[in-house]
């Protein structure tokens, strides 16, 4: 509905425009914008057990989406040059896309913003190095992530073990997109900036990134948390203060009582 009101809006704008009309009768506030519905953000618990109920040779696949707010398309193109283990970084130079006859077309990603480096844990180094020894393509600019035949990683191949996965971890409605959307999340609650998520997700617009920033709304409460406990702090060191300076006080008014009661007696 929003979509047909935008192209009503902007067909009556070309009228007004070519004097047709005298003004746009479209003057529906907010008529023309879409609202989806928010899609979940799951735990690490959760992605621990999706983990353990993929196939091995699928559990990178998972982390690097997550972790590296990878699409799946970028995933699918990934090849063993691009994934830098040490320096705990992947770069996105492709994207394989999947045409509605089946063939699989490795290109440009959708904008220049996609093409981008994005770092990773240290701590999925483990994993992703198995991964490399066990299920990767072995030439050197091989593809990261294919089939169990040495086919073509294809959503259709893989949608079934998702399936499963999802189902048994009691998420049955979960997307594959709904990781990156995790990661995103996750980066965002780290304290990354707009541009820093920019930059990992590849977007060249805010819009997208700035969805993710409402999940700084949690860290705000940590960051709250945190000027409390130093006001907690400051107060408590001001209590022991005065009463340190209370009882310095009440020792000078004896100490000088005393005095006055000594020197009475001489």
């Amino acid at each position: 509905m929003a979509k047909a009101y935008r192209l009503m809006h902007t067909i009556m704008a070309t009228g007004v425009d070519d004097g047709r009309i005298r003004r746009n009768p479209c003057r529906i506030k907010g008529a023309g914008q879409e609202h989806s519905d928010e899609r979940p953000v799951i735990t690490v618990t959760t992605l621990v057990e999706l983990l353990d109920n993929v196939p091995a040779r699928y559990r990178a696949l998972l982390l690097l989406a997550t972790f590296a707010n990878l699409r799946f398309g970028e995933l699918a193109a990934l090849r063993r040059d691009q994934v830098d283990l040490d320096q705990c970084e992947v770069r996105i130079v492709k994207a394989t896309a999947e045409t509605d006859g089946g063939r699989l077309i490795d290109d440009d990603p959708k904008s220049r913003a996609s093409i981008r480096a994005v770092a990773f844990p240290e701590d999925i180094v483990p994993e992703l190095r198995d991964h490399m020894e066990r299920f990767a393509a072995p030439g050197p600019a091989d593809l990261v992530f294919i089939g169990p035949k040495g086919g073509r990683l294809r959503r259709s191949n893989f949608r079934k073990f998702w399936h499963r996965a999802r189902d048994a971890v009691g998420l049955p409605e979960l997307h594959f997109h709904d990781l990156r959307h995790t990661g995103n999340t996750m980066a965002a609650a780290q304290g990354a900036s707009l541009r820093e998520l920019m930059e990992r997700m590849g977007h060249s617009s805010t819009r997208a990134a700035l969805i993710y920033l409402h999940a700084t709304r949690e860290r705000d409460k940590k960051i709250a948390a945190g000027m409390g406990q130093l006001f907690k702090d400051a107060t408590r060191t001001g209590r022991a203060h005065s009463v340190r300076a209370a009882g310095s006080a009440d020792r000078d008014i004896t100490m000088a009582a005393e005095f006055r009661d000594s020197d009475g007696q001489r």
